[in-house]
């Protein structure tokens, strides 16, 4: 399956109030100890390889003679006007989507700033990172507490419009300005959900959204003490937050760690490679890099010594890109993933200045487990899988002004209702999507319960009530079936 991908973040940046883009697995940024320079010459790429084209690798003179003749053929005899720039931009781009690969893209100068400061800094937006997988803008993940969660995207959702805008045949740029907005607005999106007949309608409020990345908490359970670090991408601190996070809970005497990359799209490679520094022991492999002549090149710890506490490593299909090479490395590496399937993104980029603050990014390489697995497009499986309950999956209850789901109706709405219903404990005895009596007297049950008119229909107050639940519900720990199967396998593993 072919995709043609750009990580977008959806969101403004606070300063400027404009679109900003985020590689899904670049390395042009440094993290700790790494500039993008050291770790070119790392995997034998040469600073040269990935400068603008000099003599002796550019297209010939004719070639570049027919590219002139059609740039004057449009401004002098096109029916209408053109920008110079809309010309120029247009021509990259269509280098780029020769190229027929999924994250080699060209940013504006506009994009550029943006993304550089999305690295650095909150956003406002519905916060999510989306591909254009198939021409279908497609969600790869939402941010922890984003609005994009809260709403109930979930990874693999497809949005076909937006405020009732279609997105069909758009370039993810030109989906993304549809999506993106400042804080307080609101998107109205269809979204079409794998295994789900009918689209999905869900709004979202877009907000500001903090670049906090790193999560730490302690977890009692049978006597012993765990450390939990969610990581939820990988931007310029992350891997400095790490550490002192780590630092922090070995001082607490951990006796494991839970290491959480679930929705986790990715971000900056040398981050999670000083990251996995601190994890994989004796010298081991991270990963591998392979440059475009197939040479490999190996990237390996620097710790000598292993971790004198088991380490458990969460991963679901929202896992990707960096998220994949620390799950890969720690596998491989004798510690154990529980989870889902993770997504499955293999290349590594590079950014490259056009000289006008214009940029460049480009694969210039293809990453591989430590074993020399390429997971591309396959993602990687844990070692222990599991599913979360159905409820994780419904999509919020969105409602027309005065329109309400009530008795006798049939379609895909009924049908998430009867999920939310039944994960919320009021079971209705069928997800056929058909509300019938039953369906009606769970309905009542959870108005009456929470102090609402008991009209056994679903109003726009009742759905607000049903979604604050549901979300509360899936914040309880023992709700989350994948981090209590991961419990489960570190305190075996630590009474070994």
């Amino acid at each position: 399956m072919k995709r043609l991908t750009l990580a977008a973040l959806l969101g403004v940046t606070v300063a400027l109030s404009s679109l900003f883009t985020a590689a899904a697995l670049g390395s042009g940024d440094g993290g700790i100890g790494q500039t993008v320079d050291q770790f070119l010459g790392k995997i034998g790429l040469r600073n040269s390889d990935t400068d603008i084209p000099k003599a002796g690798r550019t297209a010939s003179g004719a070639d570049l003679q027919k590219i002139n003749e059609v740039y004057r053929l449009i401004k002098e005899n096109y029916l209408e006007d053109v920008a110079d720039e809309k010309l120029i931009d247009g021509a990259i781009n269509g280098m780029l989507n020769a190229l027929e690969d999924p994250y080699s893209v060209y940013m504006d100068p506009t994009s550029t700033k943006e993304f550089n400061d999305s690295i650095h800094s909150s956003f406002e937006g519905i916060g999510a990172e989306v591909t254009l997988d198939n021409g279908k803008v497609t969600i790869v993940s939402p941010f922890k507490g984003s609005p994009a969660e809260k709403a109930g995207l979930r990874p693999k959702d497809q949005i076909l419009k937006v405020d009732g805008n279609s997105l069909e045949g758009l370039d993810l740029y030109q989906a993304v300005l549809k999506i993106r907005g400042p804080k307080g607005s609101s998107a109205k999106m269809e979204v079409l959900r794998p295994g789900v007949k009918d689209p999905l309608v869900v709004e979202v409020v877009r907000d500001e959204i903090p670049i906090e990345t790193v999560y730490s908490e302690t977890i009692e359970r049978d006597g012993m003490k765990l450390g939990k670090l969610e990581i939820t991408q990988f931007a310029t601190e992350t891997a400095d937050h790490f550490k002192q996070e780590l630092e922090k809970l070995e001082a607490q005497k951990i006796d494991g760690l839970l290491v959480d990359l679930r929705g986790n799209p990715g971000g900056l490679l040398p981050a999670v490679v000083d990251m996995a520094q601190l994890l994989v022991p004796d010298e081991g492999v991270i990963l591998q890099v392979e440059d475009p002549n197939g040479n490999r090149e190996l990237i390996k710890s620097s710790s000598t010594k292993k971790k004198p506490y088991p380490i458990t490593v969460l991963i679901d299909k929202g896992s990707a890109s960096a998220s994949e090479i620390l799950a890969g490395a720690l596998q491989e590496n004798g510690y154990t993933l529980v989870g889902q399937h993770s997504f499955g993104k293999g290349t590594v980029q590079n950014t490259v200045p056009l000289g006008d603050d214009s940029q460049l990014k480009m694969t210039i390489a293809k990453w591989l487990t430590p074993s020399g697995k390429w997971i591309n497009n396959d993602g990687i499986e844990p070692n222990v899988k599991v599913e979360q309950p159905a409820y994780f999956e419904a999509a919020p209850i969105h409602l027309e002004e005065n329109k309400t789901l009530q008795f006798d109706q049939n379609g895909e709405e009924v049908r998430n209702l009867q999920v939310i219903m039944s994960g919320l404990g009021f079971p209705t005895g069928r997800s056929d999507g058909y509300f019938d009596e039953k369906t009606a007297t769970a309905v009542k049950a959870f108005q009456k319960l929470n102090s609402l008119p008991t009209s056994g229909q679903v109003d726009g107050q009742t759905a607000k009530a049903m979604q604050e639940a549901l979300l509360n519900k899936m914040k309880e720990p023992e709700n989350d079936l994948q981090l209590q199967a991961a419990i489960q396998t570190i305190t075996k593993q630590v009474k070994k």
